[in-house]
């Protein structure tokens, strides 16, 4: 029986591109670099605003990376004011989520976006009180693909790993779940294609949020 489901948060629970986009692009602006385009951010997202940061310097020209640690304390704060900018549940995604509340299903959110804004974006697009848990990256705690977070949250909501699923929209996602021995589904609505999902393993896919209900039992 299922009794949690645990949702990453970007290209699964809510369309996130426009505040990452623009965040990444005033950052840029502000080191005098060029932006990049919406598409290399999003292909650039999935392991933590680090990796984000250090692949869009690059692509932007620093070849080297040498600014990296610069660009994450400009990034840091414009994108702690602007992650909430434009962005928006994915549709059935809430109607999902009330579904599974319904169904007496424990929910929580695990993102390799740090935890406070996490929280922010959580909280401002879905409400104070839809997760049992909200955990972005932070100290003493490994990002996905470890699956240090997952176990964490099972243990705090007092879930057995075989009693959750976990949902995600990346070759991240799906790594992590495998990690953590936990169920896994990959949400094609996201910000992986379905042939980049299958390709990095996914084993059962879904392409609107209803179809998540299917693997209750």
């Amino acid at each position: 029986m299922i009794r949690a489901c645990i949702f990453d948060l970007d290209g699964t629970l809510a369309d996130t591109i426009e505040s990452l986009t623009y965040s990444v692009g005033e950052t840029l602006k502000e080191m005098g670099l060029p932006e990049i385009t919406r598409e290399q951010c999003q292909s650039f997202v999935g392991n933590g605003a680090k990796v984000l940061l250090d692949k869009s310097i690059r692509e932007a020209g620093d070849k080297k990376g040498e600014r990296l640690a610069e660009a994450m304390e400009i990034y840091g704060r414009i994108f702690d004011e602007n992650c909430t900018y434009h962005v928006t549940p994915y549709e059935g995604v809430a109607e999902m989520l009330k579904e599974l509340g319904s169904k007496r299903v424990k929910l929580a959110v695990l993102s390799n976006k740090p935890h406070r804004q996490t929280v922010k974006v959580t909280e401002a697009v879905f409400g104070k009180d839809t997760f049992d848990m909200i955990m972005g990256q932070q100290e003493g705690i490994l990002r996905k693909p470890s699956p240090e977070g997952l176990w964490n949250i099972l243990d705090k909501l007092e879930v057995k790993r075989e009693e959750c699923l976990y949902v995600g929209d990346s070759e991240v996602d799906i790594v992590t779940g495998s990690n953590a021995g936990i169920e896994t589904v990959s949400a094609a609505w996201g910000f992986r294609t379905e042939k980049e999902l299958k390709e990095a393993g996914a084993l059962r896919l879904i392409y609107k949020p209803s179809e998540l209900l299917k693997y209750l039992r």
